[in-house]
């Protein structure tokens, strides 16, 4: 058997907001779809979906988007432009650099940077 990533979902409050979050964030055409689903096709990526839960998030994501850049301090400017919060400051050690941030509902995700700074 083979298997591959097809998508990774986000439970969500507001799936067609987070979607557009993301789609300016990543790129891509949000799309909405039917039972309050939406997603954001990424070339040469899996689909991100955004899924409608009743409950609010209340504890710390067991999975969470690493998004490599080039500058980190200019994605989260970019990032909280668009809704998003920087959660302490740029950590850097052996492996590189990382800001990580919430997006709009609060679900962690960081941006990376391979190169130490």
């Amino acid at each position: 058997m083979r298997a591959h990533l097809q998508q990774i979902v986000v439970d969500c409050h507001e799936p067609k907001s987070l979607a557009r979050f993301w789609a300016r964030m990543l790129g891509g055409d949000p799309v909405d779809r039917a039972r309050g689903w939406s997603h954001v096709e990424l070339p040469g990526l899996p689909r991100l979906a955004f899924q409608p839960v009743p409950e609010g998030k209340t504890v710390k994501n067991r999975l969470h988007l690493d998004i490599a850049v080039d500058d980190i301090g200019a994605a989260g400017t970019k990032a909280v432009s668009l809704g998003a919060t920087r959660i302490g400051d740029t950590v850097t050690d052996d492996q590189g650099s990382f800001q990580v941030m919430l997006d709009p509902e609060g679900n962690e995700f960081c941006f990376v940077s391979a190169e130490p700074r």
